[in-house]
């Protein structure tokens, strides 16, 4: 009797949070942020005048490391243009890329792949300007190390009477940088596929009948990976990333081309019926929703029409730690990210669902359960297999991406004061990751959907506010190296 009375009380409290978060989420992604983000984004594409996709190939030879800037040897940060991409694009490039393309094309049918490139593009120029900003006006931590972000640029170029603005944006950022949607949904995949995990009863509070003792265990070898790698630092979190990131997205995109090798002769069907259903209402509204599913799939789908968490101030953190004295040049290097997330790996995903399944076979699944279908049409219980080392790795490397981002908002916030260090942080971190695994999906979606909310109203702003400084330092960096 009292088990049962206490488990009905945290029912109730906890049905009171979800519509709580529900409510707020609502209200938050309405349209005045949508109109931030894709009208902000567009007139900064505008603004530019294009010109930051004349350094394309710069931006290839800078990340390839051919092409060196003079001083660049003494200038401040800790990682090269190749790492810092890497990290950036270890947060991004995540389960939203495997089940985020097949929601798009769930809600708005196979013409949401094209807007979802166009929000690509969009994305490239925006995030071209706000890690831009994030080096030239970076600052250091209370270690004395060399950071940067949204936080530093407010507090380098604003007012003193808005510098408020700056420790709000690292609170949001303590929520919005948690994975806790990466754990969920990685330790659900592993409770779905191994039959073993669903043996165990929940006695109260569970949805699949799996014991909180399986999914906590799950969450405490995601805690212990990612607590290592932190340990370690930003350097460990680059040579991580730089290591993981591209093997992950060549295993991904190989597995993806035997698919379509396999229904090579569907391709071009495929892609006429990309563009001739491009330009339907039904289809922009899916391909608004894809393109957020980039990195909003792990952060749950609030219908955001923006690629890649460009102009949520997420990825400037990263690109901040470049060893590099031309601003520019990072935000350059910067644009290849939402190339690689929505054009590269997210076409991929979308290719291999048009051409390996029929559109009554699409019907009653969506998210990771279509490409799982389609991987295992093709490869059988292979297919599995391969998709889930996928999921693994997809998984694990936002988790470290993003676990980065967040102790930059704690050391930003706290400084090391009260006991507030980085051991204590990885043991908060470590936390999160475990209670990410046995919490409600529809919450985690909605609180980490709030905190990128709040942290893309402040970051969108200022970026805009500041983009003449970015297009005078564009036109002289040309002017300096045609």
């Amino acid at each position: 009797m009292g088990a049962g009375s206490a488990s009905k009380k945290i029912r109730t409290s906890g049905g009171h949070v979800s519509v709580f978060l529900s409510h707020l989420v609502d209200i938050l992604w309405g349209p005045t942020l949508l109109i931030l983000l894709v009208g902000g984004g567009s007139l900064l594409f505008v603004y530019s005048r294009f010109l930051p996709f004349k350094g394309f190939g710069r931006a290839l030879t800078l990340i390839r490391g051919k092409f060196h800037h003079k001083g660049e040897e003494k200038a401040e940060g800790q990682i090269s243009h190749f790492q810092a991409l890497m990290t950036a694009v270890a947060a991004t490039v995540g389960l939203g890329n495997i089940g985020g393309v097949a929601v798009a094309i769930t809600q708005g049918g196979a013409g949401a792949i094209f807007w979802m490139w166009v929000a690509a593009l969009i994305g490239m120029n925006t995030k071209f300007f706000e890690c831009t900003l994030s080096v030239m006006y970076r600052g250091h931590d209370y270690k004395g190390e060399p950071q940067g972000g949204p936080m530093y640029v407010i507090l380098n170029t604003f007012p003193k009477r808005f510098h408020f603005l700056a420790y709000l944006f690292a609170a949001f950022g303590l929520i919005g940088t948690l994975v806790l949607f990466q754990v969920n949904q990685l330790t659900a995949f592993f409770v779905h596929q191994f039959p073993w995990a669903r043996l165990l009863k929940q006695p109260f509070l569970s949805d699949d009948g799996v014991l909180w003792g399986v999914r906590i265990f799950i969450g405490f070898l995601c805690a212990v990976v990612v607590g290592g790698t932190l340990r370690g630092g930003i350097r460990r979190v680059g040579q991580v990333a730089a290591r993981l990131v591209p093997f992950m997205c060549v295993f991904y995109v190989l597995c993806c081309l035997l698919i379509l090798l396999t229904y090579h002769e569907r391709v071009p069907e495929a892609f006429v019926s990309i563009f001739k259903k491009a330009l339907n209402w039904e289809a922009l509204w899916g391909g608004s929703l894809g393109a957020a599913f980039n990195e909003a799939f792990r952060m749950g789908v609030r219908r955001a029409a923006y690629s890649n968490e460009a102009g949520v101030g997420t990825a400037p953190m990263a690109h901040s730690n470049v060893k590099t004295n031309e601003p520019v040049s990072e935000g350059l290097v910067a644009m290849m990210g939402p190339f690689l997330d929505t054009i590269v790996v997210c076409t991929m995903t979308a290719l291999v669902i048009l051409t390996s399944l029929s559109p009554a076979e699409r019907l009653g699944d969506s998210g990771v359960l279509m490409t799982v279908k389609a991987f295992e049409k093709t490869f059988s219980s292979f297919g599995v297999m391969f998709l889930g080392l996928s999921i693994l790795l997809f998984a694990l490397s936002t988790m470290i991406g993003y676990s980065s981002y967040c102790e930059k908002c704690w050391n930003f916030l706290f400084k090391g004061r009260w006991g507030m260090t980085e051991s204590t942080f990885i043991g908060f971190y470590s936390l999160t990751l475990m209670l990410g695994a046995i919490a409600s999906l529809n919450d985690v979606v909605n609180l980490l959907d709030s905190g990128f909310a709040l942290m893309a109203y402040i970051n969108m702003t200022v970026t805009l506010l500041l983009a003449p400084h970015v297009k005078r330092a564009l036109v002289l960096y040309f002017k300096k190296y045609p």
